[in-house]
């Protein structure tokens, strides 16, 4: 599952493929949100975790996993 995450004050966004579905990542977002958490994390495939500060985020958007694209020919 692809998920952008934009920063306030922050140029760029942080985008991660996580294996978390999209209703976990929803659930987060929403407790850090609604003041239960301070700190939005999340974890990508690798076992990374991204840790923002809730009053920091600006939006989270989740997407549906990408097809991997092999080959030459494929576009």
């Amino acid at each position: 599952m692809e998920v952008k995450i934009g920063v306030q004050n922050a140029p760029r966004e942080i985008v991660i493929e996580s294996s978390q579905t999209a209703d976990e990542v929803q659930n987060a977002v929403a407790k850090a949100l609604e003041g239960t958490e301070k700190l939005f994390s999340l974890s990508d495939e690798h076992g990374r975790r991204i840790i923002v500060p809730a009053e920091r985020l600006a939006y989270v958007e989740i997407g549906e996993p990408a097809a991997r694209k092999v080959g030459f020919g494929t576009l």
